[in-house]
């Protein structure tokens, strides 16, 4: 199926509920592994399409670091061709999570509207290579469209049953990690920056995803 086949039926997948499968022959139909959308800089994961997508996306947030959380995305898209190469240097810590993942490409698209960027697309590779010129040009597309999508959606409207975690959701997947972000902020007394800093900490040390060593704060408060 071609990326213009999908945008044309981009809205009827949603309201059938097949956010995943669009997203799956999206990401394939961009020579993708997976594909993954989040919103202000990589602090809100919304939509992806696998578990790899998702692991990716959890590891830049944990991390601070990665292609999809890059300030500046005017040369677009964002294209790390090879992790191997470079990018051991510049996100050491991510590199080796994407080696454990067999990720070898990443390359990010801005999710905008105007000069608005509200976030962005990533998407991965398993083998090393640039994009063609009309992979690339297709993938603005994408993003684009997927602007559009996410800025008509509200919670609930579309009457979705999926929830935070579920592969292809437009939801607020990292939303139990700005409530413990909360906790943590009154609990030690600091600024919400810093401790979001020790959350992301507090997973990195213990090997966790994000969102585990977040429920864990919020176990922790009482019933």
């Amino acid at each position: 199926m071609s990326v213009h086949d999908l945008l044309v039926g981009l809205e009827r997948a949603v309201e059938a509920g097949e956010r995943r499968v669009w997203a799956v022959r999206c990401a394939h139909a961009l020579g993708l592994g997976g594909i993954a959308v989040s919103l202000r800089w990589g602090t809100e994961l919304v939509w992806f399409s696998d578990d790899v997508s998702a692991r990716l996306e959890d590891a830049q947030f944990t991390l601070g670091q990665g292609p999809g959380v890059a300030a500046d995305l005017g040369a677009a898209p964002y294209q790390v061709p090879d992790m191997g190469v470079g990018a051991g240097e510049q996100w050491p810590q991510l590199a080796a999570e994407a080696q454990a993942l067999r990720v070898r490409a990443m390359f990010v698209w801005p999710v905008r509207s105007g000069e608005v960027r509200l976030g962005a697309l990533t998407g991965y590779r398993v083998t090393p290579g640039p994009l063609t010129a009309r992979q690339a040009a297709d993938g603005l597309r994408v993003a684009d469209a997927l602007a559009g999508r996410l800025l008509a959606w509200r919670p609930g409207a579309d009457g979705s049953t999926d929830g935070p975690g579920e592969a292809g959701t437009v939801d607020l997947h990292w939303a139990e990690v700005h409530q413990a972000t909360g906790v943590l902020s009154y609990r030690l007394g600091v600024p919400l920056d810093e401790a979001l800093v020790r959350l992301r900490a507090r997973a990195f040390a213990s090997g966790r995803p994000l969102t585990e060593a977040a429920r864990e704060i919020l176990r922790e408060l009482p019933s």
